[in-house]
């Protein structure tokens, strides 16, 4: 089997994998103060600095094409930040939410511009110069892109006024 084969099986069976987990916690997200919800989704993203490693000299094979690393590594960095921001002002409603907005299109943008860099930089086909990356790829950058997803569909969903205890939110 050729590396951009086997790149695309993981690719797609990554998503197919933590879509299935992801059918388990959706359900409760969407039940829960829209709030926590969000905050959870920005305590996974806040993780995201651990991106800069695709510019780590030695990490990833010589042959990775150059202009897939940098691209890479900054915008996960950035939205790792844009994540922690959030958190750190969670308490603030109005910029809590503006910052969920923020780390939600920069993240969700970040990985669709990795995604064309991908493909226009046959990334498939050299697979194996992700070197250790190669696992963030196939296991984090999933649930990373089905995590936006969600969270847009948790703005975007109209506030209650009451949870099922009569408590407010929002």
């Amino acid at each position: 089997m050729s590396p951009a084969t086997i790149f695309n099986i993981h690719l797609m069976l990554g998503y197919v994998a933590w879509l299935l987990c992801f059918r388990t916690i959706w359900p409760k997200l969407r039940v829960m103060d829209r709030i926590e919800a969000q905050r959870l989704i920005a305590m996974l993203h806040s993780f995201r600095f651990f991106g800069l490693v695709f510019i780590l000299p030695g990490f990833t094979g010589p042959a990775l094409p150059p202009g897939f690393a940098p691209f890479a590594a900054y915008g996960d960095f950035a939205t790792g930040l844009l994540a922690m921001a959030a958190l750190a002002i969670v308490r603030i409603r109005p910029l809590f939410r503006l910052s969920v907005l923020a780390f939600n299109l920069g993240g969700a943008g970040d990985r669709l511009v990795n995604y064309y860099h991908g493909v226009r930089l046959d990334l498939h086909s050299v697979a194996g110069e992700l070197g250790a990356a190669y696992a963030i790829v196939m296991l984090y950058v999933p649930i990373l892109m089905i995590t936006h997803v969600a969270a847009f569909a948790l703005l975007l969903r109209p506030a209650n006024r009451t949870t099922r205890h009569n408590a407010p939110v929002d």
